[in-house]
């Protein structure tokens, strides 16, 4: 029997495998970093439980207290969390931000603005606040949220036809088929003394058309739609997301519904908490007495939390918590300042030929928003003052990396643009996708593309393919400035 070739040395560098080394580890899938932070933060987190469940809801205060966990959705539909989220448990209060988005869409915010107020009360939510016209202060409230929810089909619809309108409107924002804790309803609706009073003073001020008590029975129903806080991540991921949910791709409101729903959930969605919220967390939420907290980072994330034990203003301790700690951790709060604006500019040149032709280029990349448009105007002014018609044959702007433009970005580029060539300067635009001014932006500028009429570009500033072997000049930084 032979003996096995002796090892070979080791090498003091080292070895990488190939991608056709058999030895090589090959369709192993690494566990996401995510989810083991969100297990540190709730494990963090369980050490200690302060606070007491709901009392007044008799099947509140039963709930296992114990319970705790974290849940983040991104705006493309990845789902990461620990700890309980798999637990089922009543939407409660967390459902008003999003019945007041399907009030929007069905009547329109002017109309919805005449009927609910949207002022921070100051007060407890279950206060009757309402403003000097007798509106409700705000939806977040027990007195808003039954006003918006009576405004649901109002006049058409039966106490069950707007219940299960309502019902069918929450499971498109979190994507599946959401059901009903009919335990929770029941027992909520036999001490619900507070919002039977709240909605007959409602009703007496002309606030609501819909009779109290039916009021009280749909909105009751309406708290104790069953979810977890997998469905509730993705409900935020779907504001998020600016009213697209991520894994259907159902756009379930307009973006501008989601502005004012966020807008309202800033400032009002913690109730006498929300300033602290704000300072310390920083993004809209909301919570629930059933010890949820749904949190969303427009264009990014939509977190929740739960855990049932509540604070003395009705918001989860643990859940409150964890999403300060996240939000440090993490730097999520919307107050801090974006990346700087220059990152919009990608490559700044200028090109020459053998003949003495130039051509001035300036490369685009990313989101151009207000901010990151004031630049490029500002460098184009720069160029074209430093290199005038005279001067130089030609203009380019490449925009074919960049992936957004707002809506303001294109009215002003198309503008400084158009006032270029005016001055005699000639410009192409190289944008095969056309995002950086659209059909009517392009129109107004006059610029012709690289993509699109060839011919047309060709005659400005000769062939654009020649430019490979054309000289490159870099300039310098302090050229931005205007002089």
């Amino acid at each position: 029997m032979s003996s096995p070739p002796p090892p070979k040395p080791a090498s003091s560098a080292t070895r990488i495998p190939k991608l056709t080394d058999p030895n090589a580890h090959q369709g192993v899938q690494i566990k996401s970093p995510i989810s083991d932070y969100l297990a540190t933060v709730v494990s963090q987190n369980s050490k200690d439980n302060p606070g007491a469940n709901a009392a007044y809801i008799p099947e509140l205060a039963a709930v296992n207290s114990d319970q705790i966990g974290a849940c983040v959705t991104t705006v493309d539909g990845y789902v990461y969390g620990a700890g309980d989220i798999d637990v089922e448990f009543s939407i409660q209060s967390v459902s008003k931000p999003f019945v007041y988005a399907l009030a929007i869409e069905e009547h329109g915010l002017a109309w919805v603005l005449d009927r609910v107020d949207v002022e921070p009360s100051g007060e407890a939510f279950n206060e009757l606040s309402l403003d000097g016209k007798q509106l409700p202060k705000n939806p977040m409230i027990n007195a808003g949220a039954m006003t918006t929810h009576s405004l649901i089909g109002e006049g058409t619809m039966t106490v069950e036809q707007r219940f299960e309108h309502i019902r069918k409107g929450l499971s498109k924002f979190a994507g599946r088929d959401l059901g009903v804790d009919e335990g929770s309803y029941s027992s909520e609706l036999a001490t619900a003394y507070r919002n039977f009073s709240i909605a007959y003073m409602l009703k007496n001020y002309g606030a609501i058309k819909v009779e109290p008590a039916d009021v009280v029975k749909g909105y009751t129903r309406q708290c104790a739609i069953q979810l977890t806080a997998s469905d509730l991540s993705s409900m935020g991921a779907t504001l998020a997301n600016g009213g697209k949910q991520p894994v259907t791709g159902e756009q379930v409101v307009s973006p501008e519904t989601v502005r004012q729903v966020l807008s309202v959930m800033t400032t009002c969605g913690m109730y006498n908490e929300a300033g602290h919220w704000v300072c310390e967390v920083g993004f809209p939420a909301k919570s629930g007495v059933s010890g949820c907290v749904v949190g969303v980072l427009p264009g990014n994330i939509g977190m929740a939390t739960f855990s049932p034990r509540l604070d003395e203003a009705g918001n989860s301790v643990r859940g409150t918590r964890m999403y300060k700690q996240i939000a440090k951790e993490m730097v999520l709060h919307m107050m801090l300042p974006p990346p700087p604006a220059r990152t919009v500019i990608r490559r700044d040149y200028l090109l020459r030929s053998k003949e003495g032709e130039k051509v001035v280029v300036i490369s685009l990349m990313g989101a151009v928003n207000f901010t990151a448009t004031e630049r490029i105007v500002r460098l184009l002014q720069a160029r074209t003052a430093k290199h005038d018609a005279h001067t130089v044959n030609g203009l380019v702007v490449d925009a074919r990396r960049v992936d957004q433009v707002f809506p303001v970005a294109t009215r002003i580029l198309a503008e400084a643009l158009r006032r270029l060539r005016q001055k005699g300067h000639k410009v192409v635009l190289v944008d095969p996708d056309n995002r950086l001014l659209g059909p009517i932006g392009l129109k107004k500028s006059g610029v012709p593309t690289a993509d699109g009429d060839i011919d047309a570009a060709d005659d400005i500033v000769g062939d654009t393919s020649a430019y490979d072997s054309w000289e490159r000049i870099p300039f310098s930084p302090q050229m931005l400035e205007l002089d």
